[in-house]
């Protein structure tokens, strides 16, 4: 009987939000509240609020795998990832883990800042047991993935986060460890640096070294992953080898009609005072709310309304279109046009529209995430975690031509125009 590499039973994680609020009193002052307010304690005593990161997860992993760990911000993932690289215990439940486990959870992860290139990588290999000659085996692997050659012998802590990120794979990647555990790895460094990582996961992999791998990037997921874990709220919800089954639970639930072409505020606070959502719905071009399905032949209207306290010109507002594989079809942002074009922005409620001109997207369940963010400085609604998200169902309209009615090949399926030159 084969021992998988990672057996989950019934993992749960409990957290205390926030603290007591009270700063510590002298001894002095102690004495004097309990005579002027001997029964505040009995009074005002609320036990602190508790959320369940995990709750009852079971799973397990054969050896040699590569799971994918999907969901939304606060589902849970870094958790479980913390408590299976010994970083936090869990609440209740129990993880086996069969093996060394190489873990990059974050940038600086096992890093100590005021050590070198060169002396964090033999400082990870010893925390792992290994050997300087083990470790000298791996060395030139390690550098020459990361580029930091010219700066082996810098203190981590002048390292941009590229060259951070880049070392920390390289020495979770390439030191002699049987799990390889990664949290969004691909969210820093370029297309090149990405593409690096993803073969050496697929490489590793390869030789019988088990990954779990936390991303929001669906087609990373889709490419490199045998199986997918979606996590919802701290409860596993799927556990598939289908990984694409579980990127479209993911991405569109249970509604296979993609029926929800509104999203309202629910009163509770999402964005900050530089945006605030209230409305994001498909209108027709008087405002007026198109449900689902929408003929490909008819024109489609987003329509964001949200109020604006801190008026920032940095901020930009658009959205993000998927399809059911998961695929980014395309982004829109209202400063796609030249400058002078810009929709003004005012404090207060602004309602902004743009247009999915009719005969572009296929037929299909398209899921629309609204955008949100200051330019090169920070996201306030990130697709894919923290955005408000509506659906759109194409179905029918596709062309006038009487042989060509059908969804065609392709994400998208415009009509163009022919032309005989004669």
């Amino acid at each position: 009987m084969n021992v998988p590499a990672i057996s989950v039973q019934h993992l749960s994680k409990k957290y205390t939000i926030g603290g007591s609020g009270h700063r510590h009193l002298t001894f002095r002052e102690a004495i004097t509240d309990s005579v002027k307010n001997p029964f505040q304690k009995i009074l005002h005593h609320h036990p602190p609020p508790e959320i369940w990161a995990l709750k009852d997860v079971s799973f397990e992993v054969e050896k040699g795998k590569i799971v994918g760990i999907i969901g939304r911000n606060g589902a849970g993932k870094t958790t479980l990832l913390k408590i299976l690289s010994r970083i936090t215990p869990p609440t209740e439940g129990c993880a086996e883990i069969h093996g060394r486990v190489g873990t990059l959870l974050e940038v600086g992860t096992g890093f100590h800042p005021e050590l070198s290139g060169r002396e964090n990588i033999y400082l990870n290999g010893s925390i792992l047991g290994m050997k300087r000659q083990e470790i000298n085996a791996r060395f030139e692997d390690i550098v020459t993935f990361s580029e930091i050659e010219k700066f082996l012998d810098t203190p981590v802590k002048h390292y941009s986060s590229g060259m951070y990120m880049r070392l920390a794979f390289a020495v979770a990647a390439f030191l002699d460890t049987d799990i390889l555990v990664v949290d969004e790895v691909l969210a820093v460094g370029d297309a090149v640096f990405q593409k690096k990582c993803l073969g050496t996961m697929e490489h590793v992999s390869q030789e019988g070294r088990t990954i779990l791998f936390v991303s929001h990037n669906m087609n990373a997921i889709q490419q490199l992953c045998s199986s997918c874990i979606l996590l919802e709220n701290g409860h596993l919800v799927r556990y598939d080898q289908d990984v694409q089954e579980v990127i479209n639970y993911y991405l569109f639930g249970e509604s296979e009609n993609g029926e929800n072409s509104i999203w309202t505020s629910s009163g509770v606070e999402i964005g900050d005072s530089n945006f605030h959502p209230l409305r994001f719905f498909l209108s027709d071009e008087r405002s007026n709310l198109q449900t689902n399905p929408i003929p490909n032949n008819r024109d489609i209207w987003i329509q964001i309304e949200g109020e604006i306290s801190t008026l920032d010109p940095a901020l930009d507002i658009g959205y993000l279109i998927t399809g059911k594989d998961g695929i980014v079809v395309y982004t829109s942002l209202l400063t796609d046009c030249p400058e002078e074009q810009w929709p003004k922005l005012a404090r207060g409620v602004n309602i902004i529209r743009t247009k999915i001109p009719r005969r572009l997207l296929n037929e299909g369940i398209y899921r629309i995430e609204l955008a949100a963010s200051l330019r090169n400085r920070q996201w306030i609604l990130e697709p894919g975690k923290n955005a408000p998200a509506i659906f759109l169902s194409i179905q029918g309209g596709l062309s006038d031509s009487p042989l060509w009615t059908l969804r065609r090949r392709g994400v998208i399926a415009p009509v163009m125009e022919w032309y005989t030159i004669r």
